[in-house]
């Protein structure tokens, strides 16, 4: 857990794990993920597909779908002075339901499959404006306006009343960005928010959360596999790969003094203007492994360069803190 700031965190997962439970056995999508996010900053979760980013932010919503449930650990957040669990709230109650969406907001990774296509975006925007604020319809959707005008919407008056479908890519990100937005949260967690998108685009969407957060004092997590778009936006990044945080710390140290082979793989596999003209990009070996069939021992083991046999195979990495809020989970950084 980084410890670069002097703030408390407003945010923090300990040993958070969500398993789904379907016939054919049991996924450990979480499997013992820690971090913490604080006040004012931005944090980058990172990593392939199917490491467990989106799952984790699910399971701080309450939102994970069944099969799968939250099966231990805990998730902290801080507000007027208090400590709260949340993962020892029910997802159906009345708080949960408050903070989802009144202290922690979410964007979708697709907002074309995440509007209803049967109602129009302003009565989406108003139903939840006015589960978390006592007003009035007419008042709802006056703030409604105001939220779409706020992320760059243009002729809100006019957009309020269309669907998801007659909106652009970037206008539907912008109008989802505005619905998690739309209640004031301290909170938001972008899950791919460029996804789909034209660089054009992304680079406007990206530049619309900066915005947003100097302009609110907002705090994000960050969920992507670009690490350009880390790079930029991040004060502190977490890797996570099957489930687990193998390294975290300050977004300086992880760019350019990553310790775990698997961070570093990430960063070969970036391209550069420095590289040869025609080379290829360097991968990794191998793919992620599936999920009825986890290895034993440190789970990236099987496609690691520096593979130790008889130690990576046998047990476990622990989480060692390195100093400068830099935390890796490696057999060679192991002090024991």
């Amino acid at each position: 857990m980084t410890t670069e700031n002097n703030a408390a965190p407003i945010l923090s997962v300990r040993d958070l794990k969500t398993y789904f439970f379907p016939d054919e056995g049991t996924v450990k999508a979480v499997d013992g993920a820690s971090f913490d996010l604080y006040p004012g900053k931005t944090l980058g979760i990172v990593g392939e597909s199917g490491c467990g980013k989106s799952v984790t932010a699910r399971s701080i919503l309450r939102i994970v779908e069944r099969p799968g449930r939250i099966v231990g650990g805990s998730i902290l957040l801080r507000r007027n002075g208090t400590e709260l669990d949340l993962a020892q709230l029910d997802p159906e109650s009345q708080e949960m339901r408050q903070i989802r969406g009144g202290d922690i907001g979410l964007v979708f990774q697709e907002p074309m499959t995440s509007f209803s296509p049967v109602h129009t975006v302003g009565n989406q925007l108003v139903e939840t404006i006015r589960l978390h604020q006592p007003v009035s319809k007419a008042q709802a959707r006056e703030r409604a306006i105001v939220a779409l005008r706020s992320v760059g919407i243009p002729n809100p008056e006019r957009r309020i009343d269309e669907y998801a479908f007659e909106l652009s890519g970037g206008l539907r990100q912008r109008a989802m960005i505005a619905m998690a937005l739309s209640c004031g949260p301290r909170v938001l967690i972008a899950d791919e928010p460029t996804t789909a998108l034209d660089v054009t685009t992304q680079a406007q969407i990206l530049d619309l959360l900066r915005a947003l957060q100097e302009r609110e004092g907002m705090t994000i997590i960050l969920i992507t596999h670009n690490l350009g778009v880390v790079a930029e936006m991040c004060d502190s990044v977490v890797v996570m790969y099957l489930g687990r945080v193998v390294e975290e710390g300050p977004v300086d140290a992880i760019f350019h003094n990553a310790k775990h082979p698997y961070t570093q793989a990430l960063l070969r596999s970036i391209p550069s203007i420095h590289s040869t003209a025609r080379a290829e990009l360097p991968i990794i070996a191998g793919s992620i492994p599936h999920p009825y069939n986890r290895p034993a021992g440190c789970p990236f083991h099987p496609r690691c360069p520096a593979f130790k046999p008889g130690v990576c195979d046998q047990g476990e990495p622990a989480l060692h803190h390195l100093g400068g809020g830099q935390a890796v989970s490696c057999f060679l950084y192991d002090r024991t």
